[in-house]
């Protein structure tokens, strides 16, 4: 199972799992679908803002090293290699034309990649294992498990190679003792382990899940989610929120043409509406810790 390990009280997490997977489901569609400056803007920035709510100082680290630098060379790379477009800048030395469609789709699909990335790794803050399989156990028991396991795979894996790595140490044999060919080997040898260790640990997840009847038709199983009325308002104002967003989508709202030529809707009352909706569909996380902040400031005011 996996936990989150934020040290930031996270209220939204506490809500029904229908309404976490509602939440991210909605808005990683809309980051990857909609291809709107706007969209992705207000999906970059707020995404941006969830990660470093979830996961404080680690988050902001961690979104400067490696987000902003992919950023950057995903928009750059598009140019170099995408020459669609009929608003010609230049010419690169291989004389294909840089042309200002490209550079522009460069940058939407490098925020676009780089907010769905940011959505998922506030889902994997959020969401856990336990969460997944009580939406989907019934439904689709073993892709239910087996993506509940690749969720978990990257934290896990990583501490356990840690403790083979920290073990082989302490007998001088990791991957910093000795020579280069000697350092070698002993990386190969602590890849081994770990290797090993998945499999067998995988076998025993199967076994475990077998024995317990997991999948069978008829089985049930303790969950202690509960479906209350304040998950309800939640659900029923992000409905709206998607209601709108799929409205603007049919009207042509929530796209941007970018060749041969660019062409954006203009901006009225309804494009206005859709993006409202939008910000208040990504923001609900946000809105929902500030509002129980308040709460919380008020009571402890009140027992004083």
């Amino acid at each position: 199972m996996t936990k989150n390990t934020s040290s930031v009280i996270n209220s939204f997490e506490s809500f029904h799992p229908l309404v976490n997977f509602y939440y991210f489901a909605g808005v990683i569609a809309c980051t990857m679908f909609f291809m709107h400056p706007v969209f992705l803007v207000i999906s970059f920035l707020l995404s941006f803002a969830y990660s470093v709510m979830l996961n404080g100082k680690k988050a902001v680290r961690f979104n400067l090293l490696y987000m902003l630098p992919i950023l950057v060379i995903t928009a750059v790379i598009n140019p170099a290699f995408s020459h669609q477009g009929v608003t010609i800048l230049g010419y690169l030395r291989s004389g294909n034309p840089l042309t200002l469609e490209s550079i522009v789709f460069g940058i939407c699909s490098a925020f676009m990649f780089v907010s769905v990335i940011l959505w998922f790794s506030c889902y994997n803050a959020v969401m856990s294992s336990d969460k997944f399989i009580y939406l989907f156990g019934r439904i689709i028991p073993s892709l239910s498990l087996i993506f509940s396991m690749v969720l978990r795979f990257v934290p896990r894996y990583k501490n356990q190679i840690k403790e083979i790595s920290n073990s082989q140490k302490c007998i001088g044999k990791d991957v910093s003792d000795g020579n280069l060919i000697q350092r070698a080997k002993n990386g190969m040898k602590i890849i081994s382990i770990m290797v090993t260790w998945a499999l067998e640990n995988g076998i025993e997840t199967a076994d475990s899940m077998k024995s317990r009847g997991y999948g069978l038709k008829g089985r049930t199983s303790f969950s202690n989610f509960r479906f209350d009325s304040r998950d309800k308002k939640v659900l029923s104002l992000m409905i709206v929120f998607t209601i709108v967003i799929l409205f603007g989508a049919y009207m042509g709202e929530n796209t941007m043409v970018f060749f041969p030529s660019m062409y954006i809707s203009d901006f009225t009352p309804l494009s206005a509406l859709v993006y409202l909706s939008y910000f208040g569909l990504c923001s609900t996380p946000l809105c929902i810790e500030v509002i129980e902040n308040k709460r919380w400031a008020r009571i402890k005011g009140e027992i004083r």
